[in-house]
């Protein structure tokens, strides 16, 4: 996916870490109100100490009701308002997810497996929700509380603030050396998931042809082994995430703890030391002990979500490193302005200079220069391996070039004129894709609308009428089940036949590969009958085809300028 169209929404979570949200600074507000309830409480049993009786406790009674309800209050709106920003970002990460996804090159190496993508989209991109919602306030309530309660006890004992500030860094140190491994861990079970899944979806794909070779036992066995794994890594997490909170709640009840002997010996006279002005009062001492457990309450809370960091900080790494490791397709995704053919406008192709490779891959074209005239039909002919279909792409964009430029009617392939051209252009693949759903469908993929008069022309040209099973109307399974090889390349070519009412630039790559003759004589007739009026580009190993064409070009490995020949007779022999 292209970095730019991914970052906005991953800086945006980013800067939701460094900044206090306004949902999250109620929270905050919430846990503060605290220290003014536990002032008043001491402030009543104070009073019933000098003898005022429950008279002493009416007031204070009333304002810590009144002020459970405005700190009830506030927790619920912060808690809300959280939570519809975090969904808000969450929406616009999965859009711009989705939308990277689908300006990758189809060509790119490191385009992630279906599986895996889908993973990306759901459950890494889930992850993040409650690392927003619940670690992020959690975090900047340790941040603030803590400092509150410990200036308000600072103010009546040094002693006890100084037990507090022990006790305390104590607890993120450890939790710090624990979170490291918790966070490896995570990534460690995404990476497991997501690679679960692209195995699944592979294999439920392919599960006709396991049936038939009867894989099926050692295709469940190796799932079996997938799972157990994802379940070793997922309890590693699990264990991590229980021993973060196990040290958190041995810290916060030895700080506690000292704090409360502290208290009880000072109040009993045997520790004299510690307070600013003399000896302790009883609601001094009471309003100490009702603020220490509320000192470590937020490092608790942080505790318990500390699993919801890892796992969010291992989801932002995972789409981070996917968009850093994207090939944009040059101009990104379709424009939304549509080419209208109009006649004798089939464009010339000059490419000059051009130099192929992928990404930390040898280079496949060096220095080549080629022009091709409007309306005129080459073949690219050679062995495999030649990169015929390398070349193809690259006029196509969907292979961007490493040097050189590549030129259509005299507008560069580039990212201003990427999306454009493409509109122009049909494209025919090795391995044309078919849908689940009917055949009319998936033909009229370019044109939904199409009528449904065209479509069955079309069907005819291709030679589709004949086949059973290829009705308009006929349901056709994911992959093409239902159809033969055979089959399936007449559909592709019905598709470009209907593409074809709009396109001027025809690019087919092996249509007659592994065809028997009598389908591959057929299927190129109807290729001659569609490129009419149109430049066709065809890659193929094929001779008969190849003789076909008006110009024959030999590709041969590491093809160059000088290396190119344009003798029909020798391509073709």
């Amino acid at each position: 996916m292209a970095t730019s169209q991914i970052h906005p929404a991953v800086h945006a979570v980013r800067r939701w870490a460094r900044r206090l949200p306004p949902g999250a600074g109620l929270q905050v507000l919430a846990s503060l109100l605290w220290i003014a309830q536990a002032a008043l409480v001491a402030v009543a049993v104070q009073g019933m100490a000098d003898g005022h009786g429950l008279h002493a406790a009416w007031a204070p009674a009333g304002g810590v009701l009144a002020l459970g309800l405005l700190r009830a209050g506030c927790e619920a709106l912060g808690s809300r308002r959280v939570f519809d920003q975090a969904r808000a970002l969450l929406g616009q990460l999965r859009g711009e997810l989705a939308a990277g996804l689908a300006a990758r090159s189809p060509l790119d190496r490191a385009r992630p497996a279906s599986g895996a993508a889908a993973s990306l989209l759901a459950e890494q991109a889930d992850a993040l929700l409650p690392y927003l919602t619940r670690y992020q306030p959690a975090r900047w309530r340790v941040q603030l509380v803590p400092l509150a309660i410990l200036a308000c006890v600072l103010y009546w004992s040094w002693t006890a603030a100084l037990v507090l500030a022990m006790a305390a860094p104590l607890i993120p140190l450890f939790m710090a050396i624990v979170g490291w491994r918790a966070q490896a861990a995570s990534e460690a079970q995404m990476l497991e998931q997501g690679g679960m899944n692209a195995f699944l979806l592979d294999r439920l794909r392919g599960l006709a042809s396991l049936r038939a070779l009867g894989a099926v036992e050692a295709t469940a066995q190796r799932v079996r082994a997938t799972a157990h794994n994802l379940q070793q890594r997922t309890m590693a997490v699990l264990r991590i995430a229980f021993l973060s909170s196990a040290v958190l709640e041995l810290f916060a009840a030895l700080g506690v703890a000292m704090v409360a002997v502290y208290v009880g010996f000072h109040l009993l006279g045997q520790l004299e030391f510690g307070a600013w002005r003399g000896r302790l009062s009883l609601g001094q001492g009471l309003f100490i002990l009702l603020l220490a457990p509320a000192f470590f309450e937020p490092l608790r809370e942080l505790s318990a979500v500390w699993h919801d960091r890892a796992a969010g900080e291992a989801a932002l790494d995972a789409i981070t490193q996917s968009a850093q490791d994207a090939e944009p397709l040059p101009g990104g995704v379709p424009s939304q302005i549509r080419w209208q053919r109009g006649p004798g406008q089939a464009p010339g192709v000059v490419l000059s200079g051009v130099r192929l490779s992928h990404r930390s891959g040898p280079q496949l074209v060096a220095d080549l220069s080629l022009s091709i005239a409007p309306g005129e039909r080459v073949a690219l002919f050679g062995p495999s391996g030649c990169a015929k279909t390398s070349l193809l792409a690259s006029i196509a964009g969907l292979l961007p070039v490493r040097g050189g430029s590549i030129e259509i009617a005299g507008v560069a392939m580039d990212e201003a004129g990427a999306a454009r051209l493409r509109e122009r252009m049909a494209w025919m693949g090795q391995r044309p894709h078919v849908f689940a759903g009917t055949v009319h469908g998936n033909v009229a993929l370019a044109d939904p609308d199409a009528p449904q008069a065209r479509v069955q022309e079309v069907i005819r040209l291709a030679g589709l009428e004949r086949v059973d099973q290829a009705h308009p109307a006929a349901a056709l399974g994911e992959g093409g089940i239902g159809l033969s090889g055979g089959e399936t390349v007449r559909l592709a070519l019905a598709r470009l036949a209907l593409r074809a009412d709009v396109a001027d630039l025809l690019l087919v790559d092996e249509p007659t590969a592994h065809l028997d003759s009598e389908t591959a004589q057929q299927v190129s007739d109807a290729l001659v009958s569609i490129a009419r009026g149109r430049t066709l580009i065809v890659a193929t190993h094929d001779p008969r085809l190849a003789a076909r064409m008006d110009r024959v070009i030999y590709m041969g490995a590491q093809t160059t300028s000088s290396q190119l020949h344009e003798e029909a007779e020798r391509a073709v022999a």
